[in-house]
């Protein structure tokens, strides 16, 4: 697999207190093609190093004297404005997996190295670390044309937001389709409701966006295709909060309708819901909306655990309930609106659906 100048170019830390580790490492990854590689054996050094040089990706050992990989997160943390850590943890003890990406690392590597995985995960991170920058970059771009609020920028928003949100779930052929039809289920149902004018506005161009925290989900949790395990379910609903922050902090309409899109697109009205299990009106009006859309489109869509349903199966498990999705989870002021509005909602599937 050739591996792009961009990524090789990424600016790596390898921090662990054992030299001959260190030495491992720098070997593997100069062998692959890795051109700015550091390292240091003193953990509490990290912080003042990546404030100087904003490091790609920092392989850092958990276990240490003096300051531990946890303490150093901790400090990162502090210097990393957006949320994102670009760290990629070492451990041999396997139940400090979990609490390491409880505690913001991206994804993790077993003591003894497998150098195949070591490649393979430092290749993942770096990649996904470049679009994170790329999607944050545009961030500040995109802010500063919506304030001109240009014809402009309406005639290209929608497939711009389509080519940063296939960022986080860039492995999905399904991806265009889909939020490409999240946003005319969500616009039509905010016309039902009567919502102003701006609101359908925005909505139209933020729903597409709810899902773009599966940037920061390690790709053997997201790409997972059996079902995952309550740890591994635990990380798969960080994509929620994780969205919030990367599209938060905006004075554009647009990104923070998103934001609370992705905070809270999988909230349920009865309270069942996560990441913070609000209910009724806690929710945003445009998460509630974002919620009937996004369970129809999947509902609608195949995927490796359930067939594709018709639109009429889709409609009776959202307006009757299966066990699993129940008229309750929904407000009951949108759930009228779908009822009386469904039949478009086939029609835009139908137009979109590839």
């Amino acid at each position: 697999m050739k591996i792009s100048t961009d990524i090789l170019g990424g600016k790596i830390l390898i921090v662990d207190d054992q030299a001959v580790n260190v030495l491992l490492l720098e070997r593997v990854l100069a062998g692959a093609g890795y051109t700015a590689v550091a390292s240091i054996t003193d953990p509490k050094a990290v912080c003042a190093l990546h404030r100087q040089n904003h490091y790609d990706l920092i392989l850092l050992d958990l276990q240490m004297p003096e300051m531990d990989g946890f303490q150093v997160m901790e400090g990162l943390q502090e210097i990393e404005a957006d949320g994102y850590l670009p760290v990629l943890v070492i451990t041999a003890q396997p139940e400090h997996k979990l609490r390491a990406l409880r505690a913001g690392a991206k994804d993790f590597i077993c003591k003894p190295f497998d150098m195949v995985e070591v490649l393979a995960r430092v290749h993942n991170m770096l990649e996904v670390r470049l679009l994170h920058q790329a999607l944050h970059n545009f961030n500040d771009q995109l802010e500063q044309r919506v304030l001109e609020r240009t014809a402009e920028l309406h005639d290209g928003y929608v497939e711009t937001i389509i080519t940063m949100t296939r960022a986080a779930e860039h492995k999905d052929e399904d991806t265009g389709a889909h939020v490409r039809r999240i946003s005319y289920y969500s616009r039509d149902l905010a016309r039902v409701l009567e919502l102003d004018d701006d609101f359908v506005d925005n909505i139209f161009f933020a729903s597409p966006m709810h899902d773009i925290g599966k940037i920061g989900i390690p790709d053997h949790i997201l790409l997972k295709p059996a079902g995952f395990t309550p740890d591994e379910w635990a990380v798969m609903q960080t994509h929620t909060t994780m969205g919030a922050k990367i599209l938060g902090s905006s004075k554009s309409p647009y990104l923070q309708m998103g934001a609370e899109i992705a905070l809270d697109h999988h909230e349920r009205w009865d309270g069942g819901g996560y990441p913070n299990g609000k209910r009724g009106e806690a929710i945003s009006m445009a998460a509630r909306i974002m919620n009937i859309c996004d369970i129809y489109d999947a509902l609608r869509s195949k995927r490796p655990y359930k067939p594709a349903f018709d639109h009429q199966t889709a409609v009776n498990i959202i307006t009757i309930g299966d066990g699993r999705t129940q008229p309750e989870h929904f407000d009951p002021k949108v759930l009228a609106a779908f009822k009386q509005h469904h039949a478009s909602f086939e029609t835009t599937f139908d137009t979109f659906a590839q």
